[in-house]
């Protein structure tokens, strides 16, 4: 019995290392925006500093999406990830993807991976805006609002919709999560 259980407990092996070396906030998979893929959060993001930013079509805030992809093409050759997860909890996201995928794609020439609509507040929050508002004791307050998460999973800064993506501030934690060690 034991022999023939130990090929199958070497090939599950890599399956949980990976799974040790995936913080919980990353576990987990979202589908991306106007497609059929899914995102694997732990094989995209685990071990890279990234930046995770609630998005709407309709909104005030919507040309951070320019400032979005500068902040993503000034730092990914230095790890930078960027993810985008439209969201109607504040009611100005596009009842449909295609328009959202325009706004982004089309529009602001976005190149950083976008999501599906997905709830980012309340009781329906998807696990990864439960565990950003864990860690830093906010949810969102509108679209925009931006998390800046370390190597290791762990929320280094937190932005308001009003802090725009070339704010000092904001640029600091990037570099902070950036510098830190996986």
């Amino acid at each position: 019995m034991r022999a023939r259980l130990l090929p199958i407990a070497l090939a599950l092996l890599p399956l949980f290392a990976q799974a040790a070396d995936c913080p919980a906030l990353l576990q987990g998979e979202l589908m991306k925006l106007r497609s059929k893929e899914s995102l694997d959060l732990c094989e995209l993001y685990a071990g890279k500093p990234l930046v995770v930013v609630n998005t709407a079509s309709h909104c005030g805030f919507t040309p951070q999406f320019k400032g979005l992809e500068a902040l993503y093409q000034r730092y990914k050759a230095q790890g930078l990830e960027v993810l985008g997860v439209p969201s109607d909890d504040f009611k100005q996201e596009a009842a449909d993807s295609a328009e959202t995928a325009k706004v982004c794609y089309g529009n602001y020439g976005v190149t950083f991976n976008m999501t599906a609509v997905q709830h980012v507040t309340g009781d329906e929050a998807i696990p990864l805006f439960r565990d950003l508002t864990q860690q830093s004791g906010q949810a969102p307050r509108w679209n925009f609002y931006k998390y800046v998460v370390d190597r290791q999973g762990r929320v280094v800064g937190q932005f308001s919709s009003k802090t725009t993506p070339d704010d000092p501030a904001l640029q600091a934690a990037v570099e902070k999560a950036i510098a830190s060690t996986p």
